[in-house]
């Protein structure tokens, strides 16, 4: 029988045949040795009892093992709703030292800003992928090995044993068979042009330009430039809202004399005991969720045929950032004091413009206020953040003439404006919570005395 067995394998197209018939039992580690006995050896083992001649040493290179020294580190997973990204930057380059978890890429999404972290302390060895590819979770970004010294180890491999194996070449080597592209250049005598490169007739010359008609600016003064992911989110969902809400906007004035008045007085004792400055947003969060209590109908939302009324309250702050605008959440509002939203409004701010927001802390909210007022709009028809119904707009602070118990003196005021959705909530709930930021705004005690 093994004698048998070792004439077959001498055989070029038997041996391959019996190699592809066992291609079952090579993937389980297992191999039948000349006499019938079976060997658990690895492949490169195994091709020593197989005669030097025999093909099936050659199939079997393809299961030679991989590198073990090499590591991917690849895109993590970035959010129940993100299915994909673009890879904006490499903060690193081929030949750097990473450590683990050291950041490596980034990769902009709709919301947020991704890191790729290296999954083990080694040496960059290349970057598979491109600065603006599209790259979805599990997506290799870049191959590092983790030797110190940035060489590879590469594994024992069967290239020795097949190189071996392989025949003596014949003294002639067929030539390889000649493209229809190479039979036609031959053919072709030199100096002759094909038919299909002939130059064309020349064109009649275009008439002369009228001096009448606009000179558009030459090309070469315009830049096109590829459009970030998170400004396009943005487009697409002020787009969607304004198609979606049969959005109408109410407005009104408030005197800041008062609240301004407050935080002067309390300003410095308030820094000292909350280690934070007080601001106006907090006055405006705390009427918000004053004048949500009143009309629950503002912090409501459609779906479908049904109306949601949430018993919570989350108000959504807008801040503009360099990439585009993002809208942090500060959750339970409705049970925060001054000290705490003011805490809760910096410490989403900083991370907004460092772009280490989550997306958790941008999820969500049933309310939005948007302070144009910081960058000197006076006035303004905010568009409703989807899912919710309705946005609070403010503005800048401008001294103008008013009567005051029939007086005109100066005082500071601010234009507000309510944009909400029609559908769902008429002009009188709208009016009289518009009227609620105003009462709350120029008199704060009421919130002291639930008035």
């Amino acid at each position: 029988m093994a004698s048998a067995l070792t004439r077959l394998l001498r055989r070029p197209a038997a041996a391959l045949l019996v190699a592809r018939s066992c291609r079952h039992v090579k993937r389980f580690g297992h191999q039948i040795l000349p006499g019938g006995s079976v060997c658990s050896e690895p492949a490169r083992e195994f091709v020593r009892f197989i005669p030097r001649a025999s093909l099936y040493q050659i199939w079997s290179r393809s299961f030679s093992s991989e590198n073990g020294d090499l590591v991917a580190a690849v895109v993590p997973y970035m959010g129940e709703s993100i299915t994909d990204g673009t890879l904006a930057t490499f903060l690193k380059k081929p030949g750097d030292r990473v450590n683990v978890d050291e950041p490596i890429a980034q990769v902009e999404t709709d919301k947020v800003t991704i890191d790729v972290n290296s999954p083990e302390t080694g040496i960059i060895q290349e970057f598979i992928a491109k600065e603006g590819d599209t790259v979805t979770p599990g997506t290799k970004v870049a191959v590092i090995s983790k030797s110190s010294s940035g060489d590879t180890h590469v594994a024992p491999s069967d290239d020795k044993v097949v190189k071996d194996a392989q025949p003596p070449s014949p003294p002639t080597q067929t030539p390889p068979p000649t493209t229809a592209v190479e039979k036609i250049d031959r053919q072709m005598p030199k100096g002759e042009i094909p038919a299909k490169e002939k130059p064309k007739a020349s064109s009649p010359l275009p008439a002369k330009t009228s001096p009448l008609e606009p000179q558009l600016p030459p090309k070469e003064r315009e830049r096109r430039v590829p459009m970030p992911r998170l400004r396009k989110r943005v487009a697409t969902r002020l787009k969607d809202s304004q198609n979606t809400f049969a959005m109408l906007t109410t407005f009104n004035e408030v005197d800041m004399t008062n609240l301004m008045k407050l935080r002067s007085e309390y300003k410095d004792a308030f820094a000292e005991k909350h280690g934070v400055k007080m601001g106006l947003m907090s006055g405006f969060v705390k009427a918000a969720v004053s004048g949500l209590q009143n009309q629950p109908i503002i912090n409501a939302v459609i779906d479908g045929d049904d109306i949601i009324y949430r018993d919570y309250i989350d108000i959504s702050i807008a801040v503009g950032t360099p990439k585009g605008l993002v809208v942090p959440v500060i959750r339970n509002a409705n049970g925060l004091n001054f000290a705490e939203i003011e805490k809760e409004i910096n410490t989403l701010a900083k991370k907004a413009n460092n772009g280490t927001i989550s997306i958790d802390e941008m999820a969500g909210g049933t309310f939005t206020i948007s302070n144009g007022g910081v960058y000197g709009s006076l006035l303004s028809t905010p568009i409703i953040n989807p899912p919710q119904s309705a946005i609070l707009g403010m503005h800048s602070i401008v001294s103008r003439p008013m009567v005051v118990d029939g007086n005109i003196v100066p005082r500071p005021m601010m234009y507000i404006a309510l944009t909400y959705d029609h559908r769902l909530i008429d002009g009188r709930e709208a009016v009289f919570f518009l009227r609620r930021i105003k009462d709350v705004v120029e008199d704060p005690r009421r919130l002291l005395l639930d008035l």
